[in-house]
């Protein structure tokens, strides 16, 4: 599509925005050499390695200067992805910026990274104190958020939910965010059968060991990891250490070469399996984030969303390409596509970040959805199970004591069996 509609920008954050790390290829699965050769690409392997603090809004702001530089030259952007959440906030108003700080090696002091390291519960009765609104809709387990809205707070004053507030109320803005950030937006989504996806990703992981995953690893391990283990430092949760393939094979790494060649085989199927399935359930998440966040959102900056079905590539040309080239070329002349949207009915009652308490089992649940789920999970209908025979055993042995020889005389002259049953059922 680059070629043909003389664009010369790709964008492309996929899974963890790890393509813009240097490193990884082959885990990351970056565009090779000869597909940037057929057209400009940009947001590729610039970030070094050891950076652990480079954030969404660090994408947004590269991106936006790269995106406006393009359109000054009467080109098209293409943004590729991905992590949905980046080109969501590529797209739309939905950050909100801290103080400025330069991206520079894990030296950096980064607020976020040090609120992580509190106790969960801690943080979130100290978010409460500042922001109770934003802290009502998060969960105290959710350390990650928890924290942010804090950095937020502690790094300009204002509440988290107050900048969120002010963006919805802008005109264009809506319940998930500000206005779009760019007119004419047109999203093309490709989508296949579960069943297709998953043996498509299946086979994607076994291709990138045939070319050469496991060597690829070793030696990220040994030159930027290896240290940080033996110093039991090591962080699975920022930078490019969170990407998707490489945490899965931290005991095969750690323990290559100190244990016996079965244990080693056994741990690298275990890596193996182990990103197979981390793959396919980040590709159900990003499914769900399109249908959540574009196809349903609600207010009046929503751009079109239109699904290519890509399960059969033998058709690829009449299916995908030629109803997308149409598409992309209707935008440009201004006409109205052959293609329609794909629609979704929107539940508006539903509230994501409603605030719920099981006492049965003693957890707190956030969201409209998640509430109904837990419900009929199989953990609260064991609680519940639990509870209902607690509560049985507790009418039987009040029963039989109301029945035994010391009580018989009394119950005699207080009333029938019957009647007395009755009164302690009802008062249990």
């Amino acid at each position: 599509m680059c070629q043909l509609q003389e664009t010369d920008f790709t964008s492309n954050p996929s899974p963890v925005f790890s393509k813009v790390y240097e490193g990884l290829d082959i885990i990351t699965n970056k565009v090779s050499a000869q597909e940037q050769r057929m057209c400009q690409h940009h947001m590729i392997s610039f970030v070094d390695p050891l950076v652990t603090n480079y954030t969404v809004v660090d994408f947004r702001n590269k991106a936006t200067a790269l995106i406006e530089d393009i359109f000054a030259r009467d080109k098209i952007p293409i943004v590729v992805g991905g992590t949905n959440y980046y080109i969501e906030a590529l797209l739309w108003k939905v950050l909100v910026s801290t103080k400025p700080q330069e991206m520079d090696t894990e030296k950096v002091t980064d607020r976020k990274v040090e609120l992580e390291k509190e106790d969960g519960h801690a943080l979130h009765k100290r978010l409460s104190q500042v922001d109770p609104e934003m802290a009502a809709k998060l969960h105290p387990h959710d350390k990650r958020k928890v924290a942010r809205s804090l950095q937020v707070f502690e790094e300009t004053g204002i509440s988290h939910s107050e900048f969120l507030h002010r963006q919805h109320s802008e005109e264009g803005g809506g319940p998930l965010g500000g206005p779009l950030k760019f007119p004419n937006l047109c999203i093309l989504w490709l989508h296949a059968d579960q069943t297709v996806l998953d043996e498509r990703l299946d086979k994607r992981v076994d291709d990138m060991l045939a070319a050469g995953l496991l060597d690829e690893l070793r030696d990220f391990h040994r030159r930027y990891n290896q240290k940080k283990v033996a110093e039991n430092r090591q962080d699975y949760q920022h930078g490019i250490f969170q990407s998707i393939g490489f945490k899965e094979f931290h005991e095969y790494l750690v323990t290559e070469g100190k244990c016996t060649p079965e244990t080693s085989n056994q741990l690298l199927k275990k890596g193996i399996e182990s990103l197979k399935q981390v793959t396919k359930r980040y590709a159900r998440k990003q499914n769900r984030w399109v249908k959540n966040r574009f196809l349903n959102r609600p207010g009046p900056s929503v751009p079109p969303v239109y699904g290519l079905e890509v399960s059969d590539v033998s058709k690829w040309e009449e299916s995908v390409l030629e109803p997308a080239l149409e598409i992309v070329q209707s935008f440009i002349q201004g006409h109205k596509p052959l293609a329609a949207p794909v629609k979704m009915p929107c539940n508006e009652m539903e509230n994501k970040r409603s605030y719920h308490m099981c006492d049965l089992c003693d957890r707190i649940i956030i969201g409209d959805r998640e509430w109904a789920a837990h419900i009929k999970s199989k953990s609260h209908l064991h609680q519940l199970k639990k509870r209902r025979r607690l509560d049985s055993d507790a009418v039987t042995a009040i029963e039989n004591q109301s029945i035994s020889p010391d009580c018989d005389k009394e119950l005699k002259e207080k009333g029938s069996p019957e009647q007395n049953e009755k009164e302690l059922k009802s008062s249990v």
